[in-house]
């Protein structure tokens, strides 16, 4: 497609292997990237199935069998190494355990969500999220914004105002959602572990008080596994594989494809969840909600606009600087410059991200 790539005729291919190869990594990257969010999108459709079960017990089954499933993975893999290393480090187990918290907040508020007829509400959360990752880096990390991104934070905040006219209340499901992911990734963002390790260690915190509590429902007969069948118990069997498949596929995304990419993808999920709340599930859409979701949707244009804008500048100056070291030490090979009075190569800038990462960009976490 661009230039410069081979492309396919009908005797063969033209250009290097290596761009062939790319090509394939990159097509590749996209299918899986797709595919992640596309789980995450659809899965309001997923946590209905589980009722009677209440949305507690759906996300204590979510932590035990996650737990689980990927402890399974990560024996076969003969991922372990990382343990030792963890457990030697009493900062980053706080860490993992006060994001185990915030990650059962939203866990469960999500559930709670879907199964009470806000799936609308609840896509909005994870629409403001990337505006609520750039206000906590504001206000924690002190990071400095582009006038566009401040133009996004304060088009949200009015998409907010908005809303808490239109539902007569603050949407607070969408905030609490928003800000307990952005908490989340944060949190994260210091632990620095990959997407299973990281989600092995958070269910591990939280194995025995979400088997705990499954027990202390069942010594109350308030225990809906094993009351509805064998496909009820499957299904809540499978909450570990619905929330640890995405994640697989997030991580095969994040290895082949540019953070720009990602950051275009992660709006698939709430997209898909807000067409299901109109569609599917006919929550009501009255015209000022539709102002405030709008207003939303203008902010998140002007925040990936700025985004894509930067990262062009930055490749370009990256190019820039490697041309220029490269006519130095072509010059110097040449002998048109003496070595010892060559002037040194300007250093190469790192490229800027193409966007502030998100939780699920960044570290490759898990959503609700």
């Amino acid at each position: 497609m661009g230039g410069g790539r081979g492309t396919v005729t009908g005797t063969g291919t033209t250009g290097t292997g290596a761009d062939a190869d790319a090509d394939g990594e990159n097509r590749a990257g996209l299918l899986y990237g797709v595919a992640a969010y596309a789980i995450w999108g659809l899965v309001p459709l997923y946590w209905p199935l589980l009722k009677p079960a209440s949305a507690g017990e759906i996300l204590a089954h979510r932590m035990v069998w996650s737990f689980v499933f990927v402890g399974l993975a990560l024996l076969a893999l003969r991922r372990w190494g990382w343990v030792r290393e963890l457990l030697a480090n009493p900062r980053k187990l706080g860490l993992l355990t006060l994001a185990a918290t915030v990650i059962t907040v939203n866990w469960g508020l999500y559930i709670w969500s879907v199964n009470n007829g806000h799936v609308v509400e609840a896509s909005l959360g994870y629409f403001i999220n990337p505006l609520m990752t750039i206000a906590l880096g504001v206000l924690v990390l002190k990071e400095r914004l582009r006038p566009a991104q401040w133009a996004a934070v304060g088009i949200g905040f009015a998409a907010v105002l908005v809303l808490a006219v239109g539902y007569g209340r603050p949407p607070w499901i969408s905030l609490t959602l928003a800000v307990s992911f952005a908490v989340y990734g944060l949190v994260k963002k210091q632990v620095n572990l990959g997407g299973l390790e990281s989600l092995a260690a958070e269910t591990a915190v939280l194995f025995l008080p979400a088997l705990g509590y499954l027990l202390l429902l069942g010594s109350r007969s308030e225990l809906a596994f094993g009351t509805e069948g064998a496909g009820h118990m499957a299904l809540l069997a499978s909450t570990g594989v619905v929330t640890a498949i995405p994640l697989v596929c997030f991580g095969a995304a994040a290895i082949r494809v540019p953070l720009s990419t990602l950051g275009l993808l992660q709006y698939l999920a709430p997209t898909f969840q807000f067409l299901l709340g109109v569609a599917y599930f006919h929550e009501a859409m009255p015209p000022e909600r539709w102002a405030g979701f709008s207003l939303v949707w203008l902010a998140l244009t002007l925040l990936t606009w700025d985004a894509l804008r930067t990262a062009r500048r930055s490749r370009a100056e990256v190019a820039r600087a490697a041309k220029e070291a490269a006519e130095r030490l072509a010059d110097q090979s040449d002998g048109l410059l003496p070595a010892a009075a060559a002037p040194a190569a300007a250093p190469v800038p790192t490229a800027a991200p193409a966007a502030t990462a998100t939780p699920a960009q960044a570290q490759g976490d898990v959503r609700a």
